[in-house]
């Protein structure tokens, strides 16, 4: 039976003695020795006392304590502890308000967080250009939307104003969207299906035929082979000498661009013949040994050495050259309609049709590895010494003549593969 009355509680409050006066039941009117007044329900669990606060009588008046007793008695009857449960409810409210918190955030804020936590291991370039195009195609449409209120319907409208005109970049697009929601899942922020993904989803609403046509690789111009020889010999005799060594080097080794920009002193062992790139370095995420020719060592020993790190410094916050700087140089030679990637093909064509060399060598000197997953984990070799005699005739062919070339390409090796 209830021994408390509203009138009781309010004349004990004021008398403010400090000590506790039972209502029945485990609950408790508690006064403090400093006067203040709380609500305790007091049960026993497995042989264990304990004490449970129910709030302060200024905000609980005795019909709430009784409600709140009443409760952690019916929780004791299954075997539950009021106060265990009531720390569960508290972590569940709280994870509650983060996530209501959380989904608040909108998907430009999402795309910034998935680039930051990404990115890391991307070019500037690459960085730059990933978030350039959600600003210029996804932000205007959907950046102040949170994750869980983007369905298919906003994805097009992000994707249908330039499926037709701009196909490959509305795709690229649509894979970002795909990735940044998905993140957004994982962090609890929307549920269901990602509307962005295409197999099965977008694929039934917007056309495929467009991207198939977009999907198919634009290859770079490239120099016939048969013609890099008489460009290298310009390049030779070129005024401009750090922007043709660099030039020669990068059709020398058939390296990318930003290997050669990027080319350091300390990469280079020239009593070996080697150039060892790190995985940070290389576009397959994985360091790389390329083989050099006697007449590359010569062109890097015929190089000045300065107080900066690269073999090609520039100015600016890069350091290097400019990126456009062979580029530039090619077309002050006349050659407009060739790219500096295109080398590299003109690499592969000389190598595939003038000489013997094993196809897996030929691909792994410009760093492609075409081994499938099962060979890979077992053939682990660079094929470093067999792609020492490719590079070696490779420079002897852009240094000579095409007759010179074809007799070393052919005539000068017992076992080329």
């Amino acid at each position: 039976m209830a021994k408390l009355t509203a009138r009781a509680v309010e004349k004990l409050i004021r008398a403010a003695v400090p000590g506790t006066t039972g209502d029945g039941q485990g609950l408790y009117l508690q006064i403090a020795k400093n006067g203040t007044a709380s609500w305790l329900f007091r049960y026993q669990l497995h042989g264990k006392r304990r004490n449970m606060g129910l709030g302060p009588c200024a905000d609980v008046t005795l019909a709430e304590a009784r409600n709140r007793a009443a409760d952690a008695r019916r929780l004791l009857t299954v075997d539950r502890d009021p106060l265990a449960a009531r720390d569960e409810e508290r972590v569940a409210q709280r994870e509650a308000q983060r996530l209501k918190e959380a989904r608040r955030i909108t998907f430009e804020t999402l795309a910034k967080e998935y680039l930051q936590a990404h990115g890391g291991g991307w070019s500037d370039k690459w960085r730059k250009g990933w978030l350039r195009k959600l600003e210029l195609h996804a932000f205007n449409r959907i950046g102040k939307l949170p994750a869980y209120e983007i369905g298919v319907e906003q994805v097009l409208r992000v994707l249908q104003p330039m499926w037709s005109t701009k196909t490959r970049t509305a795709d690229e697009v649509r894979g970002q969207i795909e990735q940044i929601l998905d993140a957004a899942k994982v962090r609890g922020l929307r549920e269901g299906e990602n509307p962005a993904r295409w197999r099965g989803n977008l694929d039934n609403l917007l056309s495929r035929a467009e991207k198939k046509k977009a999907r198919i690789r634009e290859h770079f111009p490239a120099m016939r082979w048969q013609d890099v020889p008489a460009l290298m010999a310009k390049l030779t005799i070129c005024e401009n000498v750090r922007d043709s060594a660099a030039a020669r080097l990068l059709i020398f080794t058939g390296a990318r661009l930003h290997m050669v920009r990027f080319a350091s002193w300390e990469e280079f062992d020239l009593p070996a013949g080697i150039w060892s790139l790190s995985a940070e370095r290389m576009k397959m995420r994985e360091s790389f040994d390329i083989p050099l020719a006697p007449e590359v060592v010569a062109l890097l020993q015929s190089l000045p050495r300065t107080e900066s790190p690269y073999l090609f410094p520039g100015q600016g916050r890069a350091r290097v050259i400019h990126q456009n700087a062979i580029r530039n140089l090619l077309h002050s030679l006349g050659h407009t309609d060739i790219t500096r990637h295109g080398f590299r093909s003109s690499f592969r064509d000389w190598a595939g049709d003038r000489t013997t060399y094993s196809r897996q060598v030929c691909e792994l000197a410009i760093a492609h590895d075409d081994r499938d997953q099962t060979e890979g984990a077992y053939s682990r070799s660079d094929f470093l010494e067999k792609r020492r005699p490719l590079m070696a005739d490779w420079a002897r062919y852009c240094a000579g003549t095409p007759g010179e070339v074809v007799q070393v390409a052919f005539g000068t090796r017992s076992n080329p593969a």
